[in-house]
């Protein structure tokens, strides 16, 4: 059997994407064919391995059909039939709502292809976009969410159903990987391996919330001058925290050493880990950080509930008196005790388990 990953584009922006769809990818035998697709980027620019590549290098003008480029989508989708037809593809796996706009109006008349959508975040749909989905033959075409919250959030707005498959990480093979407190520091180039530091990682960009973090993690000083902040990520809001932080005067309290290859290798640098998000899909950094044993702080959203229950310390998003007074006291808790609660209850074994079964049979071609 062969199927094709098609993915939006590559490079670190998009490597949670790339994590998951290889995740997913990897449960199925080892004799299946697999091809990737990238409609933009180079696979020089994807953290996770792919095979058998195809780099369609195609403008965003074109994919999103902006003005005279819509012209061209004839033409692109003769191209893609074509590539698909040779491939000898049963199924073709889809990068979200971005992807599936491209490949579903090709794939849906070509009856002996199955597509698999995975939806990665919260998605806002056009009528025209729902009714793509609605209008493909249901018996060749199969949408999941990368958590039963967002899941639901999607058969709502589109009113088909949705496979809640909740993306999880293999915990064995991720603590082999995991570098000890003292290097990971080294790694993450800070100035003293006796901080006290609190840790977040993602892109810069304002979902994730760190612009007011910034704000309560200034208003903490006051009565924990000795806290420190690293924000490990990259993204285009970079200059926009960067005046915050000059604004704010924490200049020698929060790093920005942008995006580190290998950055899962790298939670036991933190003391503790704060995920201020506005709003998310899975969020793949709290399960990397409970793996490795280091407690979260997080946004009170349902998927973070969906994943922690009552073991999560919960903050109202952007409430930044209820962040300075959350960071006050989690960080005078044991940081063991706290983590290993929410290890029991994420039970990362049990939930890696059910991902295996459920992405062998997302995957497995319909008779």
């Amino acid at each position: 059997m062969s199927i094709i990953n098609v993915m939006w584009s590559s490079g670190s922006p998009f490597s949670s994407v790339h994590k998951v769809h290889q995740q997913i990818i990897s449960q199925l035998d080892p004799a299946v064919d697999i091809k990737t697709w990238f409609l933009q980027g180079e696979a020089s620019g994807c953290a996770e391995p792919v095979t058998q590549v195809r780099e369609w290098k195609l403008s965003s003008r074109l994919l999103k059909e902006r003005h005279v480029w819509r012209l061209l989508k004839p033409l692109l989708q003769f191209r893609m039939r074509k590539a698909l037809i040779e491939s000898q593809a049963k199924v073709v796996l889809l990068d979200g709502l971005g992807v599936a706009r491209v490949l579903l109006p090709i794939l849906k008349d070509m009856p002996d292809i199955r597509a698999v959508v995975v939806f990665h975040g919260a998605t806002k749909m056009r009528d025209e976009q729902r009714l793509m989905f609605q209008q493909f033959p249901a018996e060749r075409m199969t949408l999941a969410a990368v958590s039963q919250t967002l899941a639901a959030s999607l058969q709502k707005t589109l009113q088909i159903p949705v496979i809640g498959l909740r993306s999880a990480l293999e915990p064995e093979s991720f603590c082999l990987h995991l570098l000890a407190r003292k290097q990971a520091r080294r790694v993450l180039d800070l100035p003293s391996e006796n901080m006290r530091i609190l840790g977040a990682v993602g892109r810069l960009v304002s979902d994730k919330g760190f612009d007011y973090l910034l704000d309560a993690f200034s208003q903490s000083l006051v009565r924990h001058p000795d806290l420190n902040l690293v924000i490990i990520g990259e993204g285009p809001d970079r200059g926009v925290l960067e005046h915050k932080i000059k604004q704010l005067k924490l200049g020698s309290k929060v790093f920005l050493p942008g995006h580190k290859p290998g950055l899962a290798k790298l939670y036991r640098g933190f003391d503790w880990v704060v995920i201020p998000s506005r709003e998310e899909g899975l969020g793949l950094v709290l399960q990397e950080a409970v793996i490795a044993g280091v407690p979260v702080l997080v946004s009170d959203l349902d998927v973070f509930r969906e994943q922690l229950g009552d073991a999560g310390h919960y903050v109202p998003v952007a409430d930044v008196p209820a962040w300075v007074a959350a960071i006050e006291q989690f960080t005078a808790q044991r940081g063991d005790d706290v983590s290993a609660s929410q290890h029991q209850a994420l039970a990362p074994e049990k939930a890696w388990e059910q991902f295996r079964h459920d992405s062998r049979a997302l995957l497995a071609p319909h008779p």
